[in-house]
């Protein structure tokens, strides 16, 4: 039987992110399963050991941490085993959420602008989700950056790229990305000015659709995202790009309860350059980061 190491970091090391972690990985260790494989995954300890321990006897592995941390847990993954997550320089490039937005700009891609005056966003440089993102008129700290507030629809779009990185002469077959659902956002802000995440709703559709998902499409390609990659926006004038994401998202809950294909079979075909070109959804469901699922 094959093996499938699934290394996800937030239930043993942060209890905040923690829920989100395990429903994501039992999402996923469900559909491995499924499909024919031994899932393994860490044990408590320090986790780029327990990754450098379970690798070798493993046929694929995915990463689920927060965004600062891919490069080197995905650098081990890469020479132990086969990485079917995103590749661990194009990781470290989005989590530098300044020198992303620089290169989406650079490349026409609508971002937020940054540093504006009055009531701004401000948010960590190296952050995971909403954690430490609030809307103020406040200056930002040290380690943070600030990007204009935009007013529109907070959405998502999950997409799955193909094999660019590593191994490039064995795998590289120029697949365009695999879009999987876009979703609603349940994002509150709290009197503080903090943002919140809740789960969403998917799939939905929108009447910017069209230009959302060429918008994440281009995002993907232009960063060389491969695997799982969650793109977030705010939907206004424009399809504004916040936040790339080059992991699994707590979408992934909602679109693997309405998604006739095996998550899993298209990591693994993805990671390899191939994979279907596109996805089935059956009806709509609403999630939240607790593993609730219903449908609508």
């Amino acid at each position: 039987m094959m093996k499938a190491l699934l290394a996800e970091y937030a239930q043993f090391h942060d209890p905040h992110l923690a829920p989100e972690g395990e429903v994501m990985l039992s999402v996923l260790s469900t559909s491995f399963s499924r499909c024919g494989y031994e899932v393994v995954t860490p044990e408590k300890g320090d986790f780029l050991d327990e990754i450098r321990r379970l690798a070798p006897e493993c046929d694929v592995g995915l990463v689920i941490a927060p965004d600062h941390l891919l490069f080197s847990c995905n650098s081990v993954i890469e020479q132990l085993t086969h990485n079917i997550g995103c590749g661990s320089m194009n990781a470290a490039v989005c989590a530098d959420k300044v020198q992303c937005s620089r290169i989406l700009t650079r490349n026409g891609i609508p971002v937020p602008k940054s540093d504006p005056a009055g009531k701004k966003v401000v948010k960590p440089a190296r952050g995971c989700g909403s954690v430490g993102v609030r809307l103020t008129d406040d200056t930002p700290g040290k380690g943070e950056f600030a990007q204009e507030y935009i007013d529109g629809e907070h959405l998502s779009v999950s997409l799955v790229g193909s094999r660019v990185v590593g191994d490039a002469c064995s795998f590289y077959t120029g697949k365009p990305p695999l879009l999987l659902a876009v979703n609603r956002q349940n994002i509150s802000v709290g009197e503080d000015g903090a943002f919140q995440y809740t789960g969403g709703e998917t799939p939905v559709s929108h009447p910017k659709q069209d230009e959302i998902v060429e918008t994440a499409r281009k995002t993907v390609q232009v960063l060389g995202c491969q695997g799982y990659v969650g793109i977030d926006m705010v939907v206004g004038d424009q399809c504004y790009v916040v936040d790339v994401n080059p992991r699994i998202t707590t979408s992934i809950v909602g679109i693997a309860a309405c998604m006739q294909e095996e998550i899993a079979d298209i990591l693994v075909q993805a990671s390899k350059g191939g994979g279907p070109d596109e996805v089935h959804l059956k009806g709509q469901v609403r999630f939240d980061c607790h593993g609730k699922v219903e449908r609508l």
